[in-house]
């Protein structure tokens, strides 16, 4: 008989993740299901190395084809899973895929789920609530492997007087993970609560992947203040003050920060545009922005999309309503430094926050006045593409409550132009029915946008230039806040648009991206409501990994895939 505790350096080469990156997925879960208790009494560490006692599994280092790991797959925000090698066109209809089952959770699910794979013998889809709690579950099975309520001792907030988030808020924000950081991943992720005196708290947490639980220093209560006279200063700072605001924009992990971008509770004053930075190792605070800071509002909204990144280090972003000041310096930049409604590029220099070019419609103070702002929406950079003359064209699109697409050239964004907005790249009108409280996707030369009360629209890219009219559409349309699809693809082949309807019962929707009028599947096709997941939950956005949709509700979250 070999004794495991005797020779358990060797062992634990013989890993599950060893043997499916040789191809045998087989042997992996034969390995996962037999020798996972073995190892861990061995004292593995899941890396080939060696802990005395128990262990919890690392997962691989690295992201992995399948991996979900932050709000729209990427930095850019494309919303594209281009590893999708299970769901194709042919078999996503109501007779061979729908609803596997549904999690519940303590509260409601406004962040996209994250989906994790091969931690230790499990693939994970990591939930977030609005009572507090982070959960991960085996992605595969929907059974619990851990739960952290995030303010032990504290409640979630309530919801401020403002029923934009209600009746509770604790994590709103998609989470960012990283695999490599810490002993094991972790997962980034800000939470708002309130203690017995009815203080507000914002924390950012640093949480181990495999267990939940924060890491060494974590979490660090959110405290900042900026130079300016606006909303809340005193003494020429302005504060944060956590209880004037929500994280409901997704967490951005770039060059080893973790950007926060901050909105209000509806419009309710004071408050100003805050993105804060924090090194994801130390936790220090790196960084602090404000884009209002001698004016009010011109928060972050982007109905729960995150700030994008560029190649080069930069945030791209669409600011909400707040003051602009028109009067510019010789820069062309505003001359107090009040970017409201704006259409942002942000460079992360030396982990330093500043404005390195900005965009604002020509209409910006009257857009203002009626709260009809670029915030709602969330920006998108597009890959590098060549325009007519043969010059690669850096562009990022992004459009609001204005419905007007706004194509920037992140190289000029343009800048300020009372006159009109002629110095733009593009400014698309009348392409959309209806205000945007959503993001755009993209595929394949193409772009996705679903507004309110429209049909989900896909817009081709000919020489660096977005049509101006859909090459197709969808036959039905998508009431508030519209939607903001995902896609899923085997390279270029095989694309899925995915579209989440709010309503009770919620619906996905599966189109073929070649050509939205071709409804792949929806969720109410099936008889006696085979498909019925609860009600639909606004901002929603579906996650695609490893065969299985992830959509999240005021009370769980829905898990599709194939029935067969």
């Amino acid at each position: 008989m070999i004794v495991l505790s005797t020779i358990h350096p060797m062992i634990c080469t013989l890993s599950a993740k060893s043997f499916r990156a040789a191809g045998l997925d087989a042997w992996a879960k034969f390995l996962a299901s037999t020798l996972a208790l073995a190892l861990a009494a061995a004292g593995c560490n899941g890396a080939g190395n060696t802990n005395p006692g128990i262990v919890p599994p690392p997962g691989t280092p690295g992201t992995q084809a399948n991996d979900v790991l932050t709000y729209h797959n990427d930095n850019a925000r494309t919303g594209l899973m281009p590893n999708e090698s299970i769901l194709t066109p042919a078999n996503v209809n109501s007779t061979s895929f729908g609803l596997l089952f549904t999690i519940p959770v303590d509260g409601k699910v406004d962040a996209q789920p994250l989906y994790v794979s091969s931690v230790g013998s499990h693939n994970l889809v990591i939930v977030a609530t609005e009572h507090g709690s982070l959960y991960a579950f085996d992605a595969d099975v929907g059974t619990k492997i851990w739960h952290n309520s995030v303010s032990p001792g504290e409640s979630p907030s309530d919801d401020r007087g403002c029923s934009q988030v209600t009746p509770e808020i604790g994590i709103t924000s998609t989470p960012v993970i990283d695999r490599n950081a810490g002993p094991h991943g972790t997962i980034y992720v800000v939470a708002m609560s309130k203690d017995g005196s009815g203080s507000y708290f914002q924390r950012f947490h640093a949480l181990d992947l495999t267990t939940g639980l924060d890491l060494p220093g974590s979490p660090k209560i959110v405290q900042a203040t900026f130079a300016g006279t606006g909303d809340n200063s005193t003494g020429g700072m302005v504060v944060f003050d956590p209880g004037q605001y929500k994280e409901r924009a997704s967490l951005l992990l770039l060059n080893g920060v973790v950007y926060t971008a901050w909105s209000s509770h509806c419009d309710i004053r004071p408050y100003t545009g805050w993105i804060i930075g924090y090194d994801q190792n130390t936790l220090a605070q790196t960084s602090v922005l404000n884009v209002t800071p001698n004016g009010n509002e011109g928060s972050f909204w982007g109905s729960g999309a995150g700030p994008a990144a560029d190649s080069a280090g930069n945030i791209i972003a669409l600011q909400a309503n707040g003051t602009f000041d028109a009067s510019l310096n010789a820069q062309g930049f505003p001359a107090q430094g009040d970017f409201g409604n704006s259409f942002l590029k942000v460079s992360t220099t030396n982990r330093q926050l500043a404005v390195a070019d900005y965009f604002a419609p020509a209409n910006v103070q009257s857009e203002n006045s009626v709260d009809e702002d670029l915030g709602s929406g969330g920006a998108l950079v597009l890959p590098d593409m060549t325009d007519s003359t043969g010059h690669t064209r850096h562009l990022a699109v992004g459009a609001g409550k204005d419905a007007h697409i706004y194509v920037a050239d992140r190289d000029n964004m343009g800048k300020f132009n009372a006159a009109n907005n002629s110095q733009l790249y593009q400014d698309l009108t009348g392409s959309l029915g209806g205000s945007v409280f959503a993001m755009p996707a993209y595929f394949n030369g193409a772009i996705y946008y679903g507004a309110v009360g429209d049909t989900l629209k896909s817009f081709p890219i000919a020489n660096a230039v977005v049509a101006a009219a859909p090459s197709s559409h969808s036959a039905g349309s998508f009431a508030f806040p519209g939607t903001t699809p995902s896609i899923s693809a085997n390279g270029t082949a095989n694309g899925i648009v995915w579209a989440a309807e709010n309503a009770n019962p919620a619906v996905l929707h599966a189109y073929d991206a070649s050509d939205l009028s071709r409804e792949l599947y929806n969720s109410n096709q099936a008889a006696n409501g085979r498909d019925h997941f609860g009600a639909g939950n606004k901002f929603i956005t579906p996650t695609i990994a490893h065969g299985k949709v992830y959509v999240g509700t005021i009370n769980g979250v829905g898990v599709f895939g194939l029935l067969h």
